[in-house]
């Protein structure tokens, strides 16, 4: 939707100059070997019965067949698959990867029969008779990438990228080479490379009369010398001898440029090290009393768990070096985290922020955790609210899941960072500020600036053990080193009980797990009860209402726990668990017998209400609160629902949060930015397009000390480590073609 459409209004291609001429498609094409447009919409509107399609998906091309007079078959088929793509993630659609794969065979179904989906992902939706049908209708049209295009330019729903970019003109639909973009996309993406580009090329000022390093691409660093000296200084001496100091170097890179990407995997210290980032940034500027910082999440439990890991590591480093710094001013300038939607200033019912080019943020420096799930709107958004002269350190690891909405800028950015890239003047400057010598196989001879403001962090100090090696073997698509970490099929390895799989797991043992936690292990005390009975023993009353320290306490025995599926519907999804770990928490007495909300009710919210204060993704607790004047003995106060912002719990009434769902299971998508003690994770017993390697990676990493697969169908299991996440997306060809 643009910006001036109200939500449950649909604009998918963003503001417009003038509006298409009306031309009602009228009668059929002539007959011949070619289907007509209304044939092909036919067969559109026969697929979204079927569920291949979105209404979304079919209205679209129906919009655009009617409205534009030399429409043809080929619009209303691409505008369709565009559109219920992106619903998927992907900003584009490749035309010549698309019509490649017609001649491909059709996928094979995974276990669990004919309706299963394909083990590869589709262009469409469904079995493998949604991709059959699809392929007859692309072999109708033809296959020729050339004819294609002609066909998309002359029906006037598309215009070249070239002619949008010399003239202005709006169209719904833009063709750059062979990628066919709604407009709003390629808008995005345009805009985020051309700022991405010259941010990573851009020099920073510095104090004035400071000696100067040699200069990489314009770039004006402060004295390498006083940054080693406060490296040391910030982490506890010199460099080990043994091991090049990545987190260091991260210090050196993010100094030097107005953009810093720093990825690495869950343990690697990310903020760990932006915590000492951001100390040296103050001891280096040369009016440290005037310097702006800000924090930013995608979600409330992001945003949350970023400060208190900064806040963390800063009182570690205080009492450590007493009197190096004014810490109460860093502190102060660090007093809150804020979600993206909450900084930028979102406004109800629109896509628009207060924040914006002409209104750009009051920050010299902005670090943004959980950056795998900023989205191309979002970060398009971000970086022009973002001042020139400012600072951005984006923070993520680019190995999970992307975001829901369209982009996976992250992984787009750090495509390359494994590899390194830096060329000699960036190598030189490393050397400077830590006192190592880069390592020979990250230099390049032929490297780009997105590279030399670019670290990848790569040694994890929190994931050592059985769920560290998971994870590593997960993300590497070893099916068989996860299986025998797992005890799939194989002896599990004697290891801590942190890590387990049942076999033969119901739903209704899966509820059991959940409610009771696992048996034989301290991870027991995970179970959901335990918040419940902290409820019950009136742990956050006193006579004036919930007492912070209480709700606090309550929030985090509830956060201890969690079940994340990777689908919403069913009994093995997120809406079946749910409702499931509910009715076991009543027939056992832990809850209210009836209604929607109940003290003790999990929640999360589902759609930004900035007026509220509350964002899509925040995770609340609903609390009775004191008894009103005149109101039922014992019956208590109205429900609040308690977040838990930092520190400081605050409250919202029940009766006015209108967009939430009971959140003892989520999806693996909205866990993004948590950790729980202990995780279960469950896989459908059937294959399905969300099944890959990164949702499993993702999940497995949410878990601190015990994870818990479920998996009704092991081969599913195996199927998903075997695909990996790929969103088309035209970002790292522009990035490239910027260097």
């Amino acid at each position: 939707m643009s910006p001036h459409v109200p939500d449950g209004q649909v604009d998918l291609f963003g503001p417009v100059s003038g509006q298409l001429p009306g031309h009602p498609t009228g009668e059929p094409a002539e007959p011949g070997d070619a289907p007509s447009p209304s044939a092909v919409l036919a067969e559109l509107a026969a697929w979204a019965e079927a569920g291949w399609l979105r209404a979304l998906d079919l209205s679209l091309a129906r919009l655009l067949v009617q409205q534009c007079p030399d429409a043809s078959a080929h619009l209303a088929l691409a505008a369709a698959l565009l559109a219920h793509n992106e619903g998927r993630g992907h900003t584009c659609l490749p035309l010549d990867e698309w019509l490649a794969s017609v001649d491909e065979a059709a996928a094979p179904t995974a276990p669990g029969g004919s309706h299963a989906r394909p083990l590869t992902e589709p262009w469409l939706d469904g079995p493998a008779d949604a991709q059959a049908a699809l392929a007859r209708q692309l072999r109708a049209l033809g296959t020729d990438p050339g004819e294609w295009r002609a066909a998309l330019l002359c029906s006037g729903a598309v215009a070249a990228a070239g002619e949008i970019v010399a003239t202005g003109l709006a169209s719904p639909l833009i063709l750059s080479g062979s990628r066919l973009y709604l407009r709003r996309h390629f808008r995005d993406e345009q805009a985020v490379a051309q700022a991405v580009v010259g941010r990573a090329a851009a020099a920073m000022p510095v104090a004035e009369g400071a000696p100067q390093a040699q200069p990489h691409a314009g770039t004006e660093p402060p004295d390498a010398a006083q940054v080693r000296l406060w490296l040391d200084r910030l982490f506890g001496g010199p460099p080990a001898p043994d091991r090049f100091d990545w987190q260091r170097s991260a210090c050196a890179i993010a100094l030097r440029g107005r953009l810093a990407l720093i990825t690495g995997g869950p343990g690697t210290g990310k903020t760990y090290t932006v915590a000492r980032l951001l100390a040296l940034v103050m001891a280096v500027h040369p009016q440290p009393q005037a310097l702006r910082i800000a924090l930013a999440a995608p979600t409330g439990k992001a945003a949350a768990r970023l400060k208190q890991s900064i806040d963390s590591a800063l009182q570690q480093l205080a009492a450590a070096l007493p009197g190096a710094l004014d810490w109460g001013l860093l502190q102060q300038r660090l007093s809150q985290s804020l979600t993206l939607h909450k900084l930028l200033g979102a406004r109800p019912d629109t896509r628009r922020f207060g924040r914006d080019a002409r209104h750009p943020l009051e920050v010299d420096l902005l670090v943004v955790d959980e950056a795998s799930m900023v989205h191309l709107e979002m970060m398009a958004a971000l970086l022009a609210a973002l001042p020139p002269a400012s600072r951005l350190v984006l923070l993520g690891d680019k190995d999970q899941l992307a975001s829901v909405e369209a982009g996976a800028v992250l992984g787009d950015l750090c495509v390359d960072a494994a590899a390194g890239g830096y060329d000699e003047d960036t190598a030189a400057w490393i050397q400077a500020c830590v006192g190592q010598a880069l390592p020979q196989p990250f230099r390049c001879g032929q490297p780009g600036p997105l590279a030399q403001q670019t670290v990848m962090l790569r040694e994890s100090r929190r994931f050592e053990g059985p769920i560290g090696a998971l994870a590593l073997a997960v993300n590497a698509g070893d099916v068989t080193a996860a299986r025998r970490l797992l005890g799939l099929g194989v002896p599990a390895p004697a290891d801590d009980g942190s890590l387990r799989a049942p076999t033969g797991v119901t739903p209704a043992a899966v509820c059991d797990l959940a409610v009771h936690g696992r048996a034989g292990n301290d991870a027991s005390a995970t179970g959901f009860v335990n918040y419940l009975r902290l409820l019950r023993e009136g742990a956050p009353r006193r006579a004036d209402g919930p007492s912070p320290d209480g709700v606090r306490a309550v929030l985090q025995a509830f956060e201890r726990c969690r079940v994340l599926c990777a689908v919403r519907e069913g009994e093995w999804g997120v809406a079946g668990l749910n409702a499931a770990i509910e009715r076991q928490l009543r027939q056992q007495g832990w809850i209210a017998r009836q209604g929607e909300w109940y003290e003790g009710r999990p929640v999360m919210v589902t759609r930004n209400d900035p007026a509220l204060g509350v964002f899509n993704g925040d995770i609340g607790l609903a609390l009775r609160g004191p008894a009103q004047p005149g109101g039922a003995q014992g019956a208590g106060g109205p429900l609040r629902v308690w977040f838990l912002d930092g520190e400081q719990p605050r409250s919202v009434l029940a009766s006015r949060l209108a967009a939430v769902e009971t959140a003892y299971a989520m999806t693996v998508h909205k866990s993004q930015g948590s950790e729980f003690e202990h995780t279960v994770l469950v896989l459908p017993p059937h294959a399905n397009p969300v099944l890959t390697r990164e949702l499993v990676y993702t999940g497995i990493t949410r878990a601190r000390r015990a994870f818990t697969l479920v998996a009704p169908e092991p081969a599913v299991f195996d199927l998903a480590l075997q695909r990996r996440t790929r969103r088309a997306s035209g970002l790292p060809d522009l990035l490239a073609a910027g260097a």
